[in-house]
């Protein structure tokens, strides 16, 4: 029997090779001096939320596929050097990587390598049971095999969390997740309206919070029936790089799901991990711990900068009763 954790975090597992470019898109050329240097680190999604929910003290445990080589070894060494228990599954197509392409601004271009992946890819349903009988929460990122491990979570009668990124809401790999996940994180950057999208989850799923990310523009919860608008928070220091900034969100969130806060603060919580996530260089992997992520929240408190609006749906005491138009095709 494993020990007691808090989330089991399926999948994301893997290595990013940074390349820092003077402007986004990049325009064609035969070659580019780049710098600072090219990097290559461990640390893509399912990382990034373990890594953030062990920085906010949440016992957590880490399984997914790797491959024998490099740039799992890399992958192994980060969870050790973190303390993060992982089990590994073999991957024979080797590790999951990609390129991250980063501009001045922070923004950035993920090219996924797509051929480490096989169909009869899987995990060990005994594994997989063995592990989540100990688990409170199981947090599922959308890389495979994962899919195929939502069914035995749901039997497990625990909570499950995803992370959808830029869904466009259309594309069929995503909506196992979408619809078997009790509470859903997304990104309004494929939308071309982030409302419907976000109701039809709920109206066809089981999920009970929808989140969508919006950037510079906060985010937006839908719970109990009720859209909401999270303002974005203020850094603490300069934007360097967006990367990793959703799953510190993710990791935020649920620190406050699991601790039994409304879903507002809870939004609140993921949108200050979020900020900060901002800050750190592409090549590294610092997360927000708990007492600095408690005393940003209860500063923007103070300063009245935590003021979920409602947009549709009734009236709870956290929200206002404005309905107010919204970029994106919230409204």
């Amino acid at each position: 029997m494993h020990q007691q954790t808090d989330v089991l975090v399926l999948g994301g597992a893997g290595v990013d090779t940074i390349v820092h470019v003077p402007e986004l898109p990049l325009p064609f050329a035969d070659s580019y001096m780049i710098r600072p240097a090219i990097e290559t680190r461990a640390g893509q999604s399912g990382d990034f939320v373990a890594l953030g929910l062990h920085a906010l003290g949440l016992r957590t445990h880490h399984l997914d596929v790797i491959g024998d080589d490099h740039e799992g070894d890399l992958v192994r060494a980060l969870h050790r050097d973190r303390g993060i228990p992982l089990t590994e599954a073999p991957l024979p197509g080797g590790t999951k990587r990609a390129v991250n392409l980063v501009g001045p601004d922070g923004r950035r271009l993920s090219l996924y390598d797509a051929a480490r992946s096989q169909e009869s890819d899987r995990f060990e349903e005994a594994t997989v049971r063995e592990l989540v009988s100990a688990a409170r929460h199981a947090h599922v990122v959308i890389t495979h095999p994962c899919v195929f491990t939502l069914p035995v979570l749901r039997e497990a009668g625990v909570s499950v969390s995803t992370d959808l990124h830029n869904w466009d809401g259309a594309d069929t790999y995503h909506e196992p997740f979408a619809l078997q996940a009790d509470h859903v994180f997304l990104s309004t950057t494929a939308l071309t309206d982030p409302e419907r999208t976000m109701r039809d989850i709920a109206g066809r799923g089981r999920a009970r919070t929808v989140v969508a990310t919006a950037g510079a523009d906060g985010s937006y919860l839908l719970y109990d029936g009720e859209l909401t608008h999270t303002p974005a928070v203020t850094p603490p220091a300069p934007v360097v790089d967006s990367n990793g900034a959703g799953d510190a969100f993710a990791s935020g969130f649920l620190l406050g799901l699991l601790n039994g806060e409304h879903p507002l603060r809870c939004a609140l919580y993921g949108t200050v991990a979020g900020a900060h996530a901002c800050t750190v260089p592409s090549t590294r992997t610092e997360a927000i711990g708990l007492e600095e992520l408690l005393a940003r929240v209860a500063e923007v408190e103070r300063a009245g900068g935590a003021g979920d609006r409602k947009i549709t749906g009734a009236t709870t005491p956290a929200a206002t009763s404005t309905p107010t138009a919204l970029p994106g095709g919230l409204r």
